[in-house]
């Protein structure tokens, strides 16, 4: 891992992390400490500041606390006004690693403003096809506990056709990152209905197991 500041760790590790420990199985700690290891990977190919990553990537999903539909906004908010941020950044840093967490959704429809945004965003893909789809099934149990096996199916499929196809809305930013190469084999996947519907099934079984 790129170096950070052991007090802003010891910070993050004590007071931030434990926040996503209330969220549904989606996106709990793993999720937010995977993002943050990516994040830093990706670190070390630009000219950027490392605790500026680090922060960014665990407060990037702190605003589910309110919901899915604006998290990223949400999440934005309570970066510019966490008071103890300012221990280790300054006002004009503070605002770019909102606007970072902020544009690190996938469904947003323009690039985000800085490298770090980028940075976050991509971290935040983890284009791996068995994870993805065991995510969306978790959500989808956590958040529509009344549907049947079948439905929740259905909307695990349709959920994958609109993001993750060729003409789904989700967007890279890092040109040549391993996602790019991943993306285009959920692309092939999702074009062969009949192996990914019995790969949802499957999960979905393994899922309610666990």
């Amino acid at each position: 891992m790129v170096e950070v500041v052991k007090e802003l760790q010891q910070f993050i590790e004590a007071a931030i992390l434990p926040c996503y420990d209330r969220f549904d199985a989606a996106h709990q700690r793993n999720h937010v400490i995977k993002v943050i290891e990516e994040s830093m990977v990706l670190a070390h190919s630009y000219e950027v500041d490392s605790n500026m990553v680090y922060a960014i990537a665990a407060y990037h999903d702190l605003g589910l606390i309110e919901g899915r539909e604006s998290h990223h906004l949400v999440s934005g908010s309570i970066v510019r006004g966490d008071e103890r941020l300012r221990q280790w950044f300054t006002p004009e840093e503070i605002e770019v690693m909102a606007q970072a967490v902020e544009d690190h959704r996938a469904s947003a429809t323009h690039a985000p403003r800085s490298i770090y945004g980028c940075i976050v965003a991509e971290a935040d893909r983890n284009i791996d096809i068995n994870d993805i789809i065991t995510r969306t099934l978790q959500y989808s149990l956590a958040h529509y506990p009344e549907l049947d096996e079948e439905r929740h199916i259905q909307r695990v499929l349709q959920h994958l056709n609109e993001k993750y196809s060729r003409t789904g809305y989700l967007k890279l930013w890092i040109p040549g990152s391993k996602n790019e190469s991943e993306l285009h084999r959920l692309w092939n996947l999702i074009d062969d209905r009949d192996t990914l519907r019995r790969i949802v099934t499957e999960q979905l079984k393994k899922v309610i197991n666990n």
